[in-house]
Order: structure tokens, then sequence, then C-alpha cells
């Protein structure tokens, strides 16, 4: 089951138990991926759904940080509801140590040796851990092992 079906066998769900935050949240995302469907004019990969929904998690933790510096108590509840409906739908995220073997994998089979190779290196360590890796820790990490 793609994780479209899933979200979408979940909204009919939260939609027939009559919880309304797990719906509106749900219905956003499902909006989301097909918007993105109709603007590519094909179906979208695991990944690119993985990818969608990450970015929804991202912007969610920055209004919760906006509304946390505003003092915002009742909107931190809304968004942290959304965030605890949302991040169960994303993989696994990569530990640390295992995003660690990845860089120096890649570094080595890129023969990369200095700042100038970060091109080289990024795009291959996100495209390997397929949507499992933190873009700001993974650079931090190319960074430290290039610098």
């Amino acid at each position: 089951m793609s994780l479209f079906e899933r979200l979408q066998k979940d909204m009919y769900a939260a939609m027939k138990s009559g919880e309304k935050q797990r719906t509106t949240t749900l219905r956003m995302a499902l909006s989301r991926l097909k918007d993105k469907r109709i603007e590519r004019r094909e179906d979208l990969s695991e990944q690119e759904e993985v990818k969608i929904i990450q970015s929804l998690v991202r912007q969610q933790k920055e209004s919760l940080t906006a509304f946390k510096a505003g003092n915002r108590a009742d909107l931190m509840e809304k968004t942290q509801a959304e965030l605890d409906i949302l991040v169960p739908y994303l993989p696994q995220m990569m530990s640390e140590n295992e995003l660690r073997a990845l860089v120096e994998e890649v570094i080595a089979e890129t023969g990369a040796s200095g700042m100038s190779d970060i091109g080289k290196v990024m795009p291959q360590v996100m495209q390997r851990s397929a949507g499992r890796a933190d873009g700001k820790l993974a650079q931090n990490i190319v960074r430290e092992k290039l610098g």
C-alpha cells in the first residue's frame, strides 16, 4: 500500500470516528500530494510522496518555533497535534552513526578530498538515504569530513 493510499484509508477512518483534527491534517497532506500529482501529470513515487510529507513536517516545525517565540500557546498546541499526526507516516530516520558511515562511503567512492567536492558528495548521500536522512545533519557531517 502506497503512502497516499495509507493516508487516504486513515483519513476515512478518522472521519468515521469523528476525529476532526486528524481528518483535517490528513486531508491537508492528501491535498498536497494530489496537487503535486496534478502538477506533474503522473503518479508520484514513494520517495516523492515522502519528500512532500517531510516538507509538511518541516513547515509545521518552523511554525511551532515561531509560535513559541510569539507566545501563542493555542497555535502551538494545534501545530504540535498536526506534527504528532504526520510524523508516523515518515520512514524511520537514519541515526547519526548510520549517516556518518554513509557519508564516509560516498566520500571514498567519489574520491572527494576538500570542501570544493561537497557538490559531488551531498547529492549522493541524499539519494542513497532515500529520504531517511536529515539534510542539515548530513551537510554538517560532510563539511566535518571534508574540512
